[in-house]
């Protein structure tokens, strides 16, 4: 079995930085070639062409070309059409894309398109109460139908995205799995009140809403600090700076026990995640998130947002707590009280890890996904 995987991003040093979407894609691809299936990365709009062979996977980086009118249609054709060459001269099987921004939209090959719900441009619009271009609609739309199959990271990811497209189709849900084997628990020594968040700065991930949690934390927990971990991006309302929007909202002094860090290697961030109190990550819009994943197999205390995929991931006062995330004063509370409790940090920590190797590991996720692509190539 081959698998091909079409993505805008792809975790490697020589390629564009990617985010929770392309991590979810290697945990995957890495997970499936050492099962014994071949797997081909086509990672599309990059600055350069080359392959890598890297954990068993093969990578294709695709260098992005400009035109003067109908890129978005040519350029697609352009990969169409390198893509089915390798179709043709590897015997790949089966060809996977996100959902985000219709990436297979006017792509057409001789094996099936299967489109994978990590969450679309007007899912993400959906749950931020905004307005989403015209153009990148009808292109997930378009990606979406002309699917052999659609599979999704969640079944709340699943039912919004039903709705918002008109689907009438059953979407089979696969849940994100993670390497257990790969994020452990590290008994270092933690920083004492230390809150992490580390992600994309950006709204849709409450953010802003954890800003006015923490002045509350601050004011009943002197020596708590939060550290911030990720890429700052222009707010899509204000049109500024979404850090600099989070530093605004922060009282003068509180504002001294806030640290930012812009990116960190990948390969950092399970120290980042061992030596944090308690990780706080409120956000609004999933689907369904790999930073919980880790935080929860890591057997880290989890104060996150009660929002729809969550109930899939969580379980409120067992894996952690579960709050929404505009509720400033419960969210405050409830990050209190795991400062304040070493036991209950262990507690809802070894419970996450458990959960997670129960339903989430990647060899149970990894089992589900071949035996989806067995059933699609059997058809």
């Amino acid at each position: 079995m081959h698998i091909g995987f079409l993505t805008p991003e792809y975790p490697h040093t020589n390629l564009s930085s990617s985010g929770g979407l392309g991590t979810s894609i290697k945990n995957l691809a890495v997970r499936l070639a050492s099962s014994g299936v071949r797997v081909t990365i086509f990672c599309v709009y990059q600055n350069h062409n080359e392959v890598y062979q890297e954990d068993l996977v093969k990578i294709i980086s695709i260098k992005h070309k400009k035109y003067k009118f109908l890129g978005w249609y040519k350029e697609r054709k352009r990969i169409q059409k390198f893509i089915q060459k390798e179709i043709n001269n590897h015997a790949i099987d089966i060809i996977e894309a996100p959902d985000w921004t219709g990436i297979s939209a006017f792509m057409k090959f001789t094996i099936p398109i299967l489109i994978r719900l990590n969450g679309s441009d007007a899912y993400f619009c959906k749950l931020d109460n905004r307005k989403q271009k015209f153009k990148n609609f009808v292109f997930e739309k378009l990606a979406l139908k002309s699917a052999v199959k659609i599979v999704s990271a969640s079944t709340f990811t699943a039912d919004i995205t039903k709705k918002i497209f008109s689907l009438n189709t059953n979407i089979k849900t696969i849940h994100n799995g993670i390497d257990i084997n790969q994020f452990v628990p590290n008994q270092i020594e933690i920083n004492n009140g230390q809150l992490l968040y580390f992600g994309t700065i950006i709204r849709k991930k409450g953010v802003l809403e954890l800003a006015e949690a923490f002045n509350l934390i601050k004011e009943r927990n002197a020596r708590a600090s939060l550290l911030l971990v990720g890429k700052d991006v222009i707010d899509i309302f204000e049109k500024k700076s979404t850090i600099q929007l989070f530093y605004d909202l922060l009282k003068p002094e509180v504002r001294k026990s806030v640290t930012h860090l812009n990116e960190v290697p990948y390969i950092s961030i399970k120290e980042i995640i061992s030596k944090s109190n308690v990780v706080v990550l409120p956000s609004f819009a999933e689907a369904f998130p790999m930073t919980w994943l880790e935080t929860l197999a890591m057997e880290k205390a989890l104060v996150s947002s009660n929002i729809g995929w969550a109930n899939e991931l969580m379980i409120d006062n067992e894996t952690g707590f579960t709050v929404n995330p505009k509720n400033h004063e419960e969210f405050a509370t409830k990050t209190l009280k795991l400062l304040d409790s070493k036991k209950l940090c262990e507690t809802f920590g070894k419970a996450g890890r458990l959960r997670v190797i129960k339903k989430f590991s990647a060899e149970k996720t990894t089992n589900q996904n071949i035996e989806f692509y067995k059933s699609l190539i059997n058809k």
